[in-house]
């Protein structure tokens, strides 16, 4: 009994026991699983951490080897809001700017449908094609509010399409001496006031050749009808027939197209300072809607009207002797007609400006350069003579005493050299000996009379 009993009792404590020992087990092993847990978190919450802090690492080292990629090109990139109101010549300008380079620009004029435009300016660099620099219209839109993608960038070597390459002045047709006013037909075909031949050249672009379509072939100068002496200034119509600036015979020559011999329009064929006369006049714009000319009359200081059929002409801009105040110029060389404003840009020649003059206004607005003050910075001018205007506003001078072509961002009055180099003449591809005229073609390709190198040059467009 007493055996059995203390085996019994015996059994008890061994099952106890057993009891305790299992769960001192359990506890470890919660214990332990708790610390593994404890050190999962620890070892989540540091890779999270890691994360968090080598995202944005990684963000900014892309951000910096693609800044790195493109440093071959300079960017300056400026937003625009551009206002364009067609009833008013009256301009205002917002902007706000960001520039990813030390480079900025300002922001062009601004003139009653808002839009916002970004324009990039570059300066880079081809071995294919040579140095190449200009202005990007970004979502630009044109002056009727349609947007359309425009770069401003052209090669600056420069092809010979008419002329000697070389700079060799000449009579034969594949020559010029001193070329100066360069217009298209709507063939696409070149006219090129020819001054020292005194004649007026067609040329197809490609050709090796030019046709003499007004005065005579082999540069005979005189007041006949037959004959022209010193022709500068070039207007055609629809039908290709031309309106001819006869220069040192002072008169304005109407010359159909084909005919061998023209009449006489405008002037008297004597310099004067009538409303009726001309002193030296140089550039002729027609307006073809209403045939109305408009003629700069260089040694009379200003621009004269000639309503279609008119004999005599209207004072339009300047007419107040010469000078450098708003209400006067001074040899007013060269003009553009913009038609969507009613105004006339003006070469203000020996003020080295560039003026806006509206049409029935009493004064100009400066658009370039400094009245009076001729040098060679960006804003600065020498003696311009002939200026374009394309459909965006854009300004294009040939800068003729610094032997180059500016090009004026809309409202801009610091400028970019697109062709030729500052202060140097030369007959190299790059270079260009006093330019006289500028124009573009449908493709924005630049046409410069490349005057004292007595060859016509053309900028392709990119």
């Amino acid at each position: 009994m007493n055996n059995n009993n203390r085996i019994g009792v015996d059994d008890d404590d061994d099952d106890d026991s057993e009891t305790a020992s299992s769960n001192a087990t359990e506890s470890e092993t919660l214990c332990e699983c708790l610390k593994r847990r404890k050190v999962m978190w620890i070892i989540f919450t540091i890779i999270v951490l890691a994360i968090i802090i080598t995202i944005p690492i990684a963000i900014i080292k892309t951000k910096k080897t693609n800044n790195e990629n493109t440093s071959t090109a300079e960017e300056t990139t400026t937003e625009i809001i551009v206002i364009t109101k067609t009833e008013s010549t009256k301009t205002s300008t917002r902007t706000s700017t960001k520039s990813t380079t030390s480079t900025s620009t300002t922001a062009p004029m601004a003139t009653s449908l808002t839009t916002k435009t970004t324009f990039t300016t570059t300066a880079t660099s081809s071995s294919e094609f040579g140095s190449h620099i200009g202005a990007r219209h970004e979502s630009n839109p044109n002056r009727f509010g349609f947007f359309t993608g425009f770069t401003a960038r052209w090669n600056s070597n420069g092809a010979t399409v008419a002329g000697n390459a070389g700079g060799t002045e000449g009579e034969g047709a594949n020559q010029f001496k001193e070329p100066y006013v360069l217009i298209f037909d709507s063939s696409n075909a070149l006219y090129i006031s020819d001054l020292g031949n005194h004649r007026i050249q067609k040329w197809i672009i490609g050709s090796s050749v030019g046709v003499t379509v007004a005065g005579q072939a082999d540069g005979t100068s005189g007041p006949s009808s037959t004959t022209l002496n010193q022709p500068i200034g070039l207007a055609i119509d629809s039908s290709n027939n031309m309106y001819i600036v006869d220069k040192a015979n002072h008169r304005v020559m109407y010359w159909e197209n084909g005919a061998s011999s023209g009449s006489m329009i405008a002037g008297t064929g004597f310099s004067g300072s009538t409303n009726y006369q001309f002193d030296n006049p140089n550039i002729i714009q027609r307006d073809s809607s209403s045939g109305t000319l408009y003629i700069s009359d260089v040694e009379n200081h200003r621009i004269m009207q000639y309503l279609n059929g008119s004999s005599s002409g209207t004072v339009v801009a300047g007419g107040n002797s010469y000078g450098t105040g708003s209400t006067q110029l001074w040899k007013p060389y060269g003009f553009t007609l913009d038609s969507s404003t009613n105004s006339l840009i003006i070469a203000n020649g020996a003020a080295h400006t560039i003026v806006r003059w509206v049409i029935d206004d009493t004064s100009w607005t400066l658009l370039a350069g400094s009245s009076g003050v001729s040098g060679s910075s960006p804003t600065l001018l020498n003696g311009p003579v002939g200026v374009a205007v394309d459909r965006y506003g854009n300004i294009y001078v040939a800068d003729t005493g610094n032997h180059r072509i500016q090009f004026f961002l809309a409202g801009q009055s610091s400028a970019t050299t697109i062709a030729g180099i500052t202060g140097s003449s030369g007959t190299s591809a790059t270079q260009l000996n006093r330019p006289y005229g500028v124009t573009l073609d449908s493709q924005f390709n630049l046409y410069v009379a490349d005057s004292s190198n007595h060859r016509v040059q053309r900028f392709l467009h990119y």
